[in-house]
């Protein structure tokens, strides 16, 4: 019923883009001795999956096959929802356009992209505070609840987009009331929503080189009609001939800077 298969992957690379923004979050042990002197760096690893299956993994014994039951600290993050936006609503019928071939003869188009919000979880698994609270810190100042990324949503299209994630908020968890025989974790959960767009197929197109408007006063009595005729003007020499007129009108292209011929006939 929709009409042909196509698949921009345009969730995905918001996922991919939220991701990158904490794929490069270090921690740093000091002498505390004179609190200055790094001892060790490392680099936090990330992952994509939801809370419970790296808890999961972290409560797992370890046995012949398994030394260790996980690595800490960690960030995880996973897609959480998605919704429709109205407040970003634009008109359905408006469509964009870009160049397909270089002498400008077809263009490619495509109708506006739907705003959709897609929610996001961050997650911060540390093993003492003071590694959570580093990691969390170089995190916070970038949200202001908001940092913008860009997306290149539609390579074919030329289309790039400036997607806003929203911090919306911060919430902590310390198992610290388990055993003295459990290993202690400690959780920091950051939820966001991504200010997106989803797209819709695009399709080849013709450039349209004349428009035709028929203005009257009245259709129920009766009148003279004005047909009014648009072409597209040449700005410069296209044919170097010395002038400009029409011969260097047929020479536009879809990517050229032009004006317009308008020609008035009374019907």
């Amino acid at each position: 019923m929709f009409g042909s298969h196509f698949y921009n992957e345009i969730i995905r690379k918001n996922i991919v883009g939220f991701g990158t923004l904490f794929n490069n979050i270090t921690l740093k042990k000091v002498d505390p001795s004179d609190g200055t002197t790094v001892l060790e760096e490392e680099k936090v690893p990330l992952a994509y999956g939801p809370r419970a299956k790296f808890l999961t993994r972290l409560e797992q014994n370890p046995d012949v096959d398994r030394k260790v039951a996980i690595t800490l600290p960690r960030l995880y993050f996973e897609m959480t929802g998605i919704g429709y936006d109205a407040q970003r609503k634009t008109s359905p019928i408006q469509k964009y356009r870009t160049i397909v071939q270089d002498d400008g003869t077809e263009i490619k188009e495509q109708y506006v992209p739907v705003p959709y919000n897609i929610e996001f979880e961050l997650g911060i698994i540390a093993k003492s505070q003071d590694d959570g609270l580093q990691i969390l810190e170089q995190i916070l100042p970038y949200f202001q609840p908001a940092f913008n990324i860009t997306l290149n949503m539609i390579p074919e299209m030329n289309e790039k987009r400036d997607v806003s994630i929203i911090l919306n908020g911060v919430n902590h968890d310390d198992a610290w009331d388990d055993s003295f025989l459990e290993r202690r974790y400690i959780t920091w959960s950051l939820t966001f929503t991504a200010k997106s767009y989803i797209y819709g197929p695009f399709d080849q197109a013709s450039v349209i080189k004349k428009a035709i408007v028929y203005e009257g006063i009245n259709a129920s009595v009766p009148q003279r009609t004005t047909k009014v005729t648009y072409t597209p003007r040449a700005l410069e020499d296209k044919n170097a001939d010395g002038v400009i007129n029409s011969a260097d009108d047929a020479l536009l292209t879809s990517g050229d800077d032009f004006g317009f011929n308008e020609g008035i006939e009374i019907l």
